[in-house]
């Protein structure tokens, strides 16, 4: 007789998250309000466009560590795309506050 391997049903598997507790250690955005003057990056929402950016693998080892230092250090947990938007939100903040003297026309300039 042959056995028979009992498999979860699509109920099991495709149920709505909310119904398990799960542990809140990690935050996916920080406690602090931010000034309302800064230049805000969209964050955790549905992007409509799209914009390839090649890197070296130094640079996203770069960026896999820094995400992974946000997750251990401040319990924040952000994906890359969500690090990148971060930091470039930030350097054109930088940009627009003080224009040739910002770090981003010092870093091309030097270059």
């Amino acid at each position: 007789m042959p056995r028979r391997v009992s498999l979860p049903t699509a109920d099991d598997l495709f149920r709505p998250t909310a119904e398990v507790e799960q542990p809140k250690s990690v935050r996916a955005v920080p406690d602090e309000p931010e000034p309302a003057d800064r230049r805000k990056p969209s964050g955790r929402v549905r992007h409509d466009e799209k914009m390839t950016v090649y890197v070296t693998s130094d640079e996203l080892l770069v960026i896999e560590h820094a995400r992974l230092a946000l997750r251990s250090g401040q319990g924040l947990a952000v994906d890359r795309g969500r690090l990148v938007r971060e930091a470039i939100s930030l350097v054109l903040a930088d940009y627009e506050e003080n224009g040739d003297d910002s770090a981003l026309v010092r870093r091309l300039t030097d270059g």
